[in-house]
């Protein structure tokens, strides 16, 4: 009989459905031995948004069984050797099944050293999000973009790690994915100041205060109608549900040009088993639960939660229920890039998008601010091997 602890992060979306499963997990209804059978409990809690994507993992590891993470923080956990790999706890098959069935790169943006480390429970990425009311039909370029900045109020997603994500979507989007590999300039100079260049055009017709919000801010902001359209921000299904009067439409990320890429950066999250974790068959089974088909397409979308499993994304009444939210990003999210897993990443990130947000809202040349970034880039890869 054990007692376990989890760690998610503090919106509906990353707790409702956890929560009510391990209320069911722990009263023995979630197992397949029978009720009250195992015995063992767990209990989750919830960090802020902004811990979820700074905090040492190492020091969430050493006090949670079960910690929910960003893919970034996945190199410095390996560094600090503080989560147990999958293989072992749950064999071959269902491992494979997991990776075959998750939307885009979640399952692999988990995966290192040839092991998976976290479930790939939740997939997101960034995407585009208008209020309904304000924004009828949502731009596809980004030409439309700034068109709409001019009479509608429009927000970039700048706060945190966002300038930096944003800033690696529009050079996607420019045709040039970042080289994340030691020594490397991340993105050309001509590439890098074209996408600063959009981003302090349509940050300089924003509200000020819009550049100080994490996602979930701005799409609250949206819901209340304060926003029309952000071009790039992390979707969150919850804010398109018809039960809530699907406030919020959808879609995918504009593109530079037609017919030209989808530029947006991954994010989502995955449930991790961390090294303290002495899995019971009965929390090994609750997990896998949790990753059955059938778990994401009905027992997570009724319960807030954004599912990983593809069958879920294709799911009409999934879709339909959340405003079609899902069949609006799927190519967006199909398509994401992931970012970089290496030792010292979570730290560059928080570095880099503060340098980067100075030079879209503030007075930084942006040739200096992207001399910087590169450099922060050098300095936190410069211990690594190259290729």
């Amino acid at each position: 009989m054990t007692a376990y602890r989890g760690l998610t992060w503090d919106h509906p979306r990353g707790t409702e459905a956890l929560r009510r499963a391990a209320a069911e997990f722990s009263t023995g209804r979630g197992d397949p031995g029978g009720p009250g059978r195992h015995g063992d409990t767990l209990v989750w809690d919830a960090q802020p948004l902004e811990d979820f994507e700074a905090r040492p993992i190492g020091e969430l590891c050493a006090r949670w069984d079960l910690v929910v993470l960003d893919h970034p923080h996945l190199g410095d956990a390996l560094a600090e050797d503080c989560l147990q790999p999958l293989g072992p706890l749950f064999g071959a098959a269902p491992l494979a099944e997991w990776r075959a069935s998750a939307v885009g790169a979640s399952a692999e943006s988990y995966t290192a050293e040839g092991e998976l480390w976290a479930l790939p429970i939740d997939a997101a990425t960034q995407v585009a999000a208008a209020n309904r009311a304000r924004v009828p039909h949502l731009p596809t370029t980004w030409r439309e973009v700034e068109a709409l900045a001019a009479a509608e109020p429009v927000a970039l997603s700048l706060a945190g790690p966002h300038a930096l994500l944003t800033f690696f979507s529009l050079c996607n989007g420019l045709g040039e994915a970042p080289d994340p590999a030691p020594g490397s300039g991340l993105v050309s100079r001509e590439t890098g100041l074209a996408a600063l260049d959009l981003m302090r055009g349509l940050a300089a017709r924003a509200a000020p205060r819009t550049h100080r919000l994490n996602p979930i801010a701005l799409l609250e902001g949206l819901a209340r109608g304060e926003i029309a359209y952000c071009p790039l921000v992390y979707g969150y299904s919850g804010y398109a549900a018809r039960s809530a009067g699907s406030p919020v439409r959808f879609g995918d990320v504009p593109r530079l040009s037609p017919g030209g890429p989808l530029g947006s950066t991954l994010g989502g999250t995955g449930l991790a088993v961390s090294r303290r974790a002495a899995v019971s068959p009965a929390l090994a089974a609750h997990l896998r639960r949790l990753m059955s088909a059938e778990t994401q397409r009905a027992f997570l979308p009724r319960h807030q939660g954004q599912p990983g499993r593809r069958e879920a994304w294709l799911d009409p009444l999934v879709d339909e229920a959340y405003g079609g939210f899902y069949s609006g990003t799927l190519a967006t999210t199909e398509q994401a890039w992931v970012r970089p897993r290496h030792p010292g990443y979570p730290a560059f990130q928080a570095a880099a998008s503060a340098v980067l947000r100075e030079a879209v809202t503030g007075g930084r040349p942006a040739a200096e601010a992207l001399a910087e970034t590169v450099r922060l880039h050098h300095a936190a890869t410069r211990e690594l091997p190259r290729a």
